[in-house]
């Protein structure tokens, strides 16, 4: 096993554990980035955030821009289609926001955002990658990192993609294992990242993508060669994953997997610290496609689901999880 240090650095901003919680719409709001960081996440990143709500004052858009103390360090993702709105933007989030770093977001696949030349559009032109993160470098203090998948319809580009990137001046980069095409479906591709792991060669590059498990982690970190370890979906029911790969970097030794109830404690704390951001209304309902991942595997899960999908108070919440905890 390869003994890590548990820091890393991203420009002059300390990582304090080489495992990184993805950005995710409608789940890393500052609520379950608090959670993430208290069981170890050494980065946690906020949903994608738009450009032009930012330039725009959209009221939406500014109230997802809170951060809480505990966070630290903590990043923004942009998202966004042309060069100056993303320089004024990541401007905007320097000045007025409390973040760390601030991220480009080039991989999100869902229609909406390409059709609008964003997210995942990027990986079809490496001068394009490096022209937008030239422009945006040059108006910030604070580092600016990417998050990018191996390409649109094939992993052709990556290293192009990856090296435009860092030669523009990332101060790291994120790529997740999957093309645009691929959407979530299919593996991870791991042979893409190892040859992106091998070229980059002046800042940290973090993998993303069916991470898991500690096994998982241990592989893209021994085999890979990648830096640290982006987590998005398997933390949704089980942000403890952080501190089991944390723990084993650190000591060899394999934490066991938290028994059911202490993962509906977490989710119950998950919708309190929800209302506290939102108010009980708008969390709960939220709240209610949240549940699901943590009710994963357990017997009677869809009853469960089908109850909390019909609840609309924490105490309701609550009654129902009272009943198979």
């Amino acid at each position: 096993m390869t003994k890590l240090n548990s820091s890393f650095k991203i420009g002059d901003v300390v990582i304090p554990h080489r495992t990184v919680l993805a950005p995710m719409a409608g789940v890393t709001n500052s609520a379950f980035r608090t959670i993430a960081k208290e069981f170890g996440a050494g980065l946690v990143v906020m949903e994608m955030i738009s450009e032009k709500g930012l330039l725009y004052n959209n009221e939406k858009t500014l109230h997802m821009l809170h951060i809480d103390d505990n966070e630290h360090p903590v990043s923004i993702q942009l998202f966004g289609g042309d060069a100056e709105g993303l320089k004024r933007a990541a401007d905007f989030i320097q000045t007025n926001t409390k973040a760390d770093i601030v991220d480009i977001n080039m991989g999100c696949p869902v229609n909406k955002v390409v059709k609008n030349e964003a997210g995942a559009k990027w990986l079809r032109d490496p001068d394009k990658i490096y022209h937008i993160v030239s422009e945006v470098t040059s108006v910030l203090d604070i580092p600016l990192t990417v998050k990018m998948r191996t390409g649109w319809s094939d992993s052709s580009l990556a290293v192009e993609n990856a090296l435009a990137a860092e030669s523009a001046g990332v101060s790291a980069l994120a790529m997740h294992g999957r093309t645009r095409e691929q959407m979530y479906t299919g593996s991870c591709d791991h042979e893409t990242l190892a040859r992106v792991s091998k070229a980059i060669s002046k800042i940290p590059f973090i993998g993303n993508g069916d991470v898991r498990s500690v096994q998982d982690a241990k592989f893209m970190i021994e085999e890979i060669g990648v830096d640290a370890v982006m987590i998005g979906r398997a933390a949704m029911n089980n942000p403890y994953l952080f501190t089991q790969i944390n723990h084993f970097f650190e000591t060899g030794e394999a934490l066991p997997d938290l028994p059911f109830a202490q993962k509906l404690a977490i989710a119950k704390d998950h919708l309190k610290r929800l209302i506290a951001l939102k108010g009980e209304v708008i969390a709960v309902r939220e709240f209610r496609g949240l549940a699901p991942h943590y009710l994963r595997g357990t017997a009677g899960a869809a009853k469960v689901r089908s109850a909390v999908s019909r609840a609309s108070t924490l105490a309701e919440v609550e009654s129902i999880f009272a009943q198979v905890g």
